[in-house]
This record gives structure tokens, sequence and C-alpha cells, in this order.
């Protein structure tokens, strides 16, 4: 196994960002849309924090409700702000860390995503799951 190896062949550069001042229905709508789990919050091309779908669940009742109920989330999510309940203080990593190093973090961390950033802006985002289906194909 080439342990090496960049985080920049495994990373996903097609990034989905939210802005502190956008709402928590918006960050709902854009995790189950695209089916992900960590949305990384910007302030320009700067990262500021962390928002999880873990999160969100945490405030809300995003999959407890049916999906034509929508008054309760909404009442929840007018309670809160981005910015009140991302992650703050997010570990980084540069493009050039080795896969080694982004998985030993991931491994000592109870979160499971790790931002990507080059000269203090944000060019990826790697995953648990990135790292697995890299392991998959080593085998």
């Amino acid at each position: 196994m080439k342990n090496i190896q960049s985080v920049s062949t495994i990373m996903s550069t097609k990034i989905i960002t939210l802005k502190k001042d956008d709402d928590l229905e918006t960050a709902e709508l854009l995790f189950k849309r695209h089916k992900i789990r960590h949305i990384p919050v910007v302030k320009d091309e700067a990262i500021i924090g962390m928002l999880s779908y873990t999160d969100l669940l945490r405030i809300s009742f995003a999959d407890a409700v049916d999906e034509t109920e929508t008054e309760i989330e909404t009442l929840v999510y007018n309670m809160f702000t981005i910015e009140q309940v991302m992650a703050k203080n997010v570990i980084t990593v540069s493009s050039d860390a080795s896969i080694k190093d982004v998985a030993l973090i991931l491994a000592q961390k109870e979160f499971h995503a790790l931002p990507v950033v080059d000269d203090g802006r944000l060019v990826g985002i790697v995953t648990t799951t990135d790292l697995i289906n890299y392991l998959l194909k080593q085998l």
C-alpha cells in the first residue's frame, strides 16, 4: 500500500459549501439533495466551520417526521443559526498531506471529514468514506 500518496488523489473537489448567514433549512436541503454528511462553512474561500448532518439531527426532527410535516422543522431551525450549530476551530489538512496522516487524524478524532485547505483557501474535503474506498482499491 502506498501510504505516502497525497490526500489530493482521493479528496472530493466538488465541494458543497454554506455561509454562516444561510439558514438551516437550506443546509438540510443540501444534505439530502447531494446525499452528503458534511458541509464546510466558508467566508469567501476560507473555512470558518463545519456542519455535519449529525449536528443538524441533534437539534431537529429532520428524519423523525413525515416529509410533509415541515412546520416543526421550520420552527426548530428558526431558533438556531448555522454559526451556532457548526463546529468551529476545524482541523484542516493541506492537499499534499499523506493519506496515512489523514487516516491517523480521522482515527483519533470524533469526526468523519477533514477540509483540505491550501494557502487559506478550501480546495477539497476528505471523508472516512473516501479513505475506505481507497483501502478497498488496495485489496
